[in-house]
């Protein structure tokens, strides 16, 4: 038996492990199934994209929608386009800090009137250029330690508005934009790790030496638009930025280059639309890197010989705009740019003067330059030939910051020793005059005996020792008898000298102080004077002009009253006389409501033989005179007249009293009676 119900049992566990086994593999399948649907729809939730927002990938565009506040985003997104619309600083949700793969955010041309504080930690790019932004707190960049680039052009960012230490915990930032604020200096605490730095159409007037201390990694720094002059510049502001490849001081009052510019990696150099009126020898000395130069737009009429000697990768030269004069002075520019030929492109470089050569290039005046004979000494570069008095000149910087500069090989007189120079120079062909004008500024004449291609004139400001002092020179055009000096020292003495650049016999122009200095250099001395000083002298000046004035004032003033007067009276005497006129219109009307009238009444109305249309004031009626009647008499007469009745246009006609009496004698007048006027009314006054 029990061999029997073996293979039965069997199949029976068989048939029950098949069934269990079928069991567990439909509940695997259901779970897998549940499994791939919850799946499935957190991917949904994934790609989700705001309905008022187009979505590409990880990029999410939101912007030019007219929005008002951020709309919930995916967890995904990575670069938000929120631009162009009407965001305030409450529609910024807090949530928004939570998305931590957001790297881009674009939030410009919006309405926030503060720094954003709700931003993802995670954001290395910030865009905030035009809204209304007043402050930059350093809680609210804290909470963005990985940012490089922040743009803050267009706000309304002031110096006193931004935190100390706001970009402390930034230090990762490469990029500030910080144009078209209200910027009045350089914002301090800036992060050693920026590498470009935009402070254009700003305020800033002043720049002290420590401004940019601790920004050795600045490459790029542009300060374009603003206050600047020499004057407010330290001497070793920009000297610290030893990795400086572009530096842009646009739209300035520079009149000169500052001083002591980078010269190791610098690669652009652009100052254009400023008021340089030249470029002392030796500003440009090292820059060998510089591939573009712009001096367009300013006041430039030569360059000194040598200007350009370490230029040897430079590719551009953009000097439009500006009124060169293109003689002998130039002759080694001439000579540089041929030797250069195609490897450096000129822009700009067109003659102003003297006449013949107005409107020409300086390139092409091969015969004109021809004529000039230039002083060559070994070691130089480019065809630029410096001659043996050449000096070492220091532009007008530092009124606040003092530069000592070396003593110049020009054959000045030496400022420790007492010279008894007057203010006024008389040398075998030129006597110059000086005479100082204000605090700052010294007005220079002279006259030559016979005519000269230009002068050299150079001035030096006296110092307490040998080595005080700073020199400045230039050329001036042999057609001029008059230069200013401004932006000088107040209350320092200054020895002006000039020198003429003569044409010898032969045609060719030579520098009479290179042959002979002492002969053709003419000295003179000019003090300048203090601010109390010049303001009492001011004040004491204008007091005598108006005591001068006074009399020619009152005089003026008097008259002036007399014609003001009879213009009055003139105009109230016609104004009366046209009312009188007016007012004898109504006379007859006013006077017979008052009282009768009698025979001398009627005789000054003019009513005795006035054959015209009298008019009746009472509105509807007009009364026309009949032939001529017998004189009035002192007694009362009878006259006779024909009153129409005036109708309105329409036709209408006005109501007969019973006491209506016709005159048949008169017969009628149809053309009133066609156009709904009645018969003539018979009637006796």
């Amino acid at each position: 038996m029990f061999t029997v119900m073996a293979p039965i049992e069997v199949a029976e566990l068989r048939a029950r492990l098949f069934l269990l086994v079928l069991c567990l593999t439909l509940w695997a399948d259901v779970l897998h199934f549940a499994a791939a649907t919850i799946q499935g729809y957190i991917g949904d939730r994934d790609i989700i994209c705001p309905s008022v927002c187009r979505c590409d990938e990880d990029f999410i565009y939101c912007n030019d929608r007219g929005l008002s506040s951020i709309p919930p985003l995916p967890p995904s997104a990575s670069v938000l386009y929120l631009q162009n619309n009407h965001i305030n600083n409450p529609g910024l949700p807090t949530s928004l800090e939570h998305h931590l793969t957001v790297r881009v955010v674009y939030l410009y041309d919006n309405e926030l009137d503060e720094f954003p504080v709700h931003l993802p930690p995670s954001l290395r790019e910030l865009h905030l250029q035009d809204n209304n932004i007043r402050t930059i707190p350093r809680s609210a960049l804290a909470r963005m330690p990985l940012l490089e680039k922040l743009h803050l052009d267009d706000n309304s960012v002031s110096t006193v508005s931004i935190e100390d230490q706001a970009f402390a915990d930034n230090p990762r930032l490469r990029l500030l934009f910080l144009s078209r604020n209200h910027l009045s200096s350089i914002p301090s605490g800036l992060p050693a790790s920026l590498e470009e730095l935009r402070l254009d159409d700003n305020r800033i007037s002043t720049i002290p030496t420590h401004a940019f201390r601790g920004l050795s990694s600045l490459r790029c720094l542009v300060l374009d638009g603003n206050l600047l002059a020499n004057q407010r510049i330290a001497d070793d502001t920009f000297s610290r930025l030893c990795n400086l490849t572009e530096l842009s001081l646009v739209r300035n009052s520079l009149q000169t280059p500052p001083l002591n510019l980078p010269t190791a990696h610098l690669q652009r150099l652009s100052l254009q639309d400023n008021a340089l009126t030249h470029m002392p020898r030796g500003s440009l000395d090292g820059m060998r890197r510089l591939q573009r130069l712009d001096l367009s737009g300013n006041n430039l009429t030569t360059l000194p010989r040598g200007l350009f000697r370490d230029l040897d990768s430079l590719g551009q030269l953009l000097v439009r705009g500006n009124p060169w004069h293109c003689g002998c002075n130039l002759r080694w520019l001439y000579d540089w740019l041929h030797a250069r030929g195609n490897s450096i492109t000129v822009r700009g470089l067109t003659c102003h003067g003297p006449e013949r050569v107005r409107d020409m290039a300086l390139k092409d005046l091969t015969s004109q330059m021809e004529e000039c004979e230039v002083v060559r000494t070994a070691g130089n570069r480019g065809g630029a030939g410096v001659s043996d008095s050449s000096t070492t000149l220091s532009p007008p910087q530092g009124s606040l910051f003092t530069l000592r500069s070396k003593r110049p090989g020009l054959g000045l007189p030496d400022s420790g020793l007492d010279y008894t120079l007057g203010s006024s120079g008389v040398g075998k062909s030129l006597a110059l005059n000086v005479k100082p004008l204000s605090h700052d500024s010294v007005r220079v004449t002279w006259s030559v005996a016979q005519p000269t291609s230009s002068f050299r004139l150079s001035w030096l400001r006296l110092g307490t020792s040998n080595d005080m002092g700073s020199i400045t020179e230039t050329l001036v055009r042999g057609d001029r008898r008059e230069y200013l000096l401004t932006s000088l020292q107040p209350g320092s003495s200054y020895i002006i000298c000039m020198v003429p650049l003569t044409a010898s016999s032969g045609g060719k122009g030579t520098v009479s102080g290179d042959v002979d200095s002492d002969e053709a250099l003419v000295c003179a001395k000019a003090e300048t004077s203090d601010f109390s000083l010049m303001d009492g002298g001011q004040k004491e000046e204008e007091d005598s002009q108006q005591m001068t004035t006074l009399p020619l004032a009152g005089i003026i003033g008097g008259a002036s009253a007399i014609v003001s007067l009879a213009l009055i009276f003139a105009v109230f005497c016609w104004y009366g006389h046209r009312a009188g006129r007016l007012s004898t219109r109504d006379h007859y009307s006013r006077s017979s409501s008052r009282k009768s009238k009698n025979y001398d009444d009627y005789i000054e109305s003019g009513t005795k033989k006035d054959n015209t249309i009298l008019e009746i004031r009472g509105p509807g009626f007009q009364m026309t005179p009949m032939a001529a009647c017998p004189p009035l008499q002192p007694k009362p007469l009878r006259e006779d007249y024909i009153i129409h009745t005036i109708f309105p246009s329409n036709g209408t006609g006005l109501y007969k009293g019973a006491n209506h009496v016709t005159n048949t004698g008169y017969g009628t007048n149809r053309g009133y009676r066609e156009g709904g006027i009645p018969d003539i009314d018979y009637c006796y006054t």
